[in-house]
């Protein structure tokens, strides 16, 4: 038996697979995001670890004897989350998460003291990765930044609690910025430019291989038969990788969370930083991706849902087919943007609304601009020299067929839907943990099965071209209008 372990922004994501990865059971514990200052994003260490707690607890509660024989534990989270530990591996302040936007000024002062951070760090600076986080602690709380031990992401403190030790994976430590991501090791002089060295980062290890073991009290408290393996893991859009099959170079996926991505896998190190491409290590050795990125995506349909007093089921539910796109254009920009703009001032916005405009008007824009703003993203990858012919989807706005068939239309690619597109990273994790307790990947990653492939509809391909030529036109206004 091997568990995953997803650590994602809203919710906490265990399952129970079995040797031939079937699903045994799985459980889900919620989370909270505080946001103590307009672009603010933080979040509390240790609710991550309670989460984890109560959905182990849940899992034995629903098949003992088969969680006794689990074997690996997988990790996946959500990425960049800055999380500052003391000398005794405690949080020194909330962690300042992946959609915080607060670290702006660092970023350009960063960008232009060290260009390293462009080629060996191979992405942009942007406000959601770690070291310029880091960089606005060291301004702004400089006697948190003294006493500052261990720098972790959220998956890898969540580790620390399970096994006691300080372990990072390749694919998530690329989203810091400190990586030197062509060797997969800590850049010394990217650290420095942040003020910090290798013994504030956590050891190495690949995604698949092992990290460490749970420890006794954790083994007897959940009943296992040995202390599990605890697999390096992966960043979350890597680790979904890994649950989709997403290993191979040119394979690719669509992820609609929270944030959206547009994610290919390489064969070696990719960047493409004028456009804000993300270029990161892959879960998997010798293997590298790259990722287009939103920041609202889901997130989008969930703040219009709220604003209008429906759940996001009932918004899509009253779009039933598809004829046109939306007669209102919709800017995803909530929280800024990073791929292609990384605009952390950048807004959200409806344009074209009448009296006739009604709530399936304006969710048909929402996902017309979420749609829109991920072929910015496959546009972007074109520009790197990544050919795109196909995606799996994944992630909670799967679950929307008409969603899936607008951005099918829009990509101009196919796009498969596997049966379970809302284990993504928690199958990838799991995966990972099969693949570190049985010392290898062979057979491991294969793709799993779909329900459904959809084609981009030939009445739409055309009039979303037309329509996204419109909809880019808006941004650079915008932005010479001061917004």
């Amino acid at each position: 038996m091997f568990v995953g372990l997803d650590i994602g922004t809203s919710s906490v994501k265990a399952i129970l697979l079995g040797e031939d990865q079937s699903l045994v059971a799985s459980a889900t514990a919620e989370l909270t995001v505080q946001r103590p200052h307009p672009g603010w994003s933080e979040q509390d260490p240790d609710s991550w670890w309670r989460a984890c707690e109560a959905v182990l607890d849940a899992l034995k509660a629903q098949a003992p004897r088969e969680l006794a024989a689990v074997k690996g534990i997988g990790l996946s989270g959500h990425m960049h989350g800055a999380t500052l530990l003391n000398g005794d591996g405690v949080p020194l302040r909330p962690c300042i998460l992946w959609n915080d936007g607060r670290s702006g000024k660092q970023c350009a002062e960063l960008e232009a003291a060290e260009p390293a951070f462009l080629t060996l760090g191979g992405n942009r600076v942007m406000p959601g990765f770690t070291a310029p986080k880091l960089q606005w602690v060291r301004e702004n709380e400089p006697e948190i930044f003294a006493k500052t031990a261990m720098v972790l992401l959220p998956k890898d403190y969540v580790r620390f609690k399970l096994t006691g030790d300080y372990v990072g994976d390749m694919s998530d430590s690329a989203g810091t910025l400190w990586l030197d991501v062509a060797k997969r090791d800590w850049s010394d002089q990217l650290l420095a430019a942040t003020g910090l060295t290798r013994q504030h980062m956590p050891r190495l290890v690949e995604g698949s291989d092992t990290s460490g073991t749970v420890k006794s009290d954790l083994r007897a408290r959940w009943g296992f038969d040995q202390a599990p393996a605890v697999a390096g893991g992966g960043g979350d859009n890597a680790a979904s990788a890994c649950g989709v099959g997403a290993v191979d170079p040119g394979s690719a996926f669509v992820s609609l969370g929270t944030s959206g991505v547009l994610f290919v896998t390489n064969d070696r190190f990719s960047p493409n930083v004028e456009s804000a491409v993300h270029a990161f290590c892959h879960a998997i050795p010798e293997t590298w991706h790259q990722m287009g990125v939103i920041l609202s995506a889901t997130d989008s349909l969930n703040w219009l849902a709220s604003r209008l007093k429906k759940s996001p089921e009932d918004l899509t539910g009253e779009l039933r087919t598809i004829k046109a796109p939306a007669s209102v254009s919709f800017m995803p920009y909530l929280g800024g943007e990073r791929t292609p703009h990384n605009d952390v001032d950048i807004r959200a916005g409806f344009f074209g609304i009448g009296h006739e405009t009604d709530d399936a008007a304006l969710t048909h824009a929402v996902m017309d601009g979420v749609a829109f703003a991920l072929k910015d993203c496959l546009d972007a990858l074109s520009v790197a020299g990544t050919k795109v012919e196909r995606v799996l989807a994944v992630g909670g706005g799967s679950r929307s067929r008409t969603w899936l068939e607008i951005i099918a239309s829009v990509l101009d690619v196919p796009v498969d839907v596997p049966v379970d597109g809302d284990f993504g990273a928690s199958l990838g994790a799991a995966r990972l943990g099969q693949a570190a307790a049985l010392g290898t990947t062979d057979g491991v990653f294969a793709k799993p099965a779909l329900k459904a492939s959809i084609d981009p509809l030939p009445t739409l391909t055309d009039p979303y071209a037309e329509a996204y030529g419109r909809w880019r036109k808006l941004y650079p206004a915008l932005k010479q209008a001061g917004f």
